[in-house]
């Protein structure tokens, strides 16, 4: 607790504190005049029942003390959710993606990552999109979580304190492999963070395997032959395989028109093993016809 790591630590953690201490406090209470009750008031000292008549004092003070202790707890959760709620104008913008199950992460110079990354000691918000399912973006050491919600733009801002690199998990289940639905956020210093930022080094991977990790493509299809949700990518290529098309099974090969129609229109034929409606996203305007034909040449050399 109260660790610094980022600008809502203290509120969260204030509130957090002055829960945990009534709830304490009324637990040993309670408790110790229970325990009072059962030795003062047992049959053998009182053998014989006595009705005893209402307190008017001790009602009025049983509730208001409690509205007043309610209200102290509402204090402090709300002197630590509002600054939340007020994002900076000059917050640095970037837009999280979620979909099932990876984040990606993109920056105003169109950089992408699936690592979140940004500088110490200023304002960071993100634009939350999804496209799938609901999901959640939580940062248990920022003290912040934000629903990730389909065809809503949700935010969620924070300043990063301390260097170091911090878990972000996903808090809304969202299928089979939401519990591996990981990530990080790495806090840089301004210096770190602006070379990092500029660098337009070209990335070792094909030009296919960049897209099918920028699309999370390997959330569900693995390229090693193991089984994940999906069909694995290797040696898939010229393949015979058995689908399932409107509910009738027939062969097709592994070629440009089946891979094609496979991600622009996930759901017509399933490989037979595996279950439809897992991949609810149709790629039409989200991958291009050059980016169809570098995945395309990728999977080619997956023998």
């Amino acid at each position: 607790m109260f660790t610094d790591a980022s600008n809502f630590v203290n509120g969260v953690d204030t509130a957090f504190a002055v829960i945990l201490g009534f709830s304490v406090f009324f637990l040993i209470a309670i408790s110790a005049v229970m325990i009072y009750f059962v030795i003062r008031y047992n049959r053998k000292r009182n053998p014989k029942a006595t009705n005893i008549e209402g307190n008017h004092k001790l009602e009025i003070i049983w509730t208001v003390i409690p509205t007043i202790l309610v209200l102290v707890m509402f204090y402090y959760g709300w002197a630590g959710y509002q600054p939340m709620r007020d994002i900076p104008k000059d917050a640095i913008p970037i837009k999280a993606t979620a979909q099932m199950w990876s984040w990606q992460f993109e920056y105003e110079n169109g950089k992408t990552s699936d690592t979140l990354v940004v500088p110490k000691d200023k304002a960071v918000v993100l634009n939350l999109f999804s496209r799938d399912v609901l999901h959640s973006l939580y940062i248990p050491a920022f003290r912040i979580k934000e629903d990730v919600v389909p065809g809503r733009n949700n935010q969620m801002w924070f300043i990063g304190q301390k260097e170091g690199d911090y878990n972000i998990f996903c808090a809304e289940y969202c299928g089979d492999r939401h519990s591996q639905m990981l990530s990080k956020v790495w806090v840089l210093e301004e210096g770190d963070y602006n070379k990092w930022y500029n660098d337009t080094t070209a990335s070792a991977d094909p030009p296919g395997l960049q897209v099918m990790k920028k699309n999370a493509c390997l959330s569900c299809h693995s390229l090693d032959g193991s089984r994940i949700v999906g069909p694995t990518f290797k040696g898939i290529w010229g393949k015979t395989e058995t689908v399932v098309t409107n509910g009738e099974e027939r062969e097709i090969v592994v070629d440009e028109a089946y891979i094609r129609s496979s991600i622009y229109d996930p759901n017509a034929d399933v490989t037979k093993g595996y279950n439809q409606g897992l991949m609810l996203t149709t790629y039409k305007d989200i991958i291009s016809e050059e980016e169809m034909g570098q995945i395309i040449d990728y999977l080619k050399t997956l023998k």
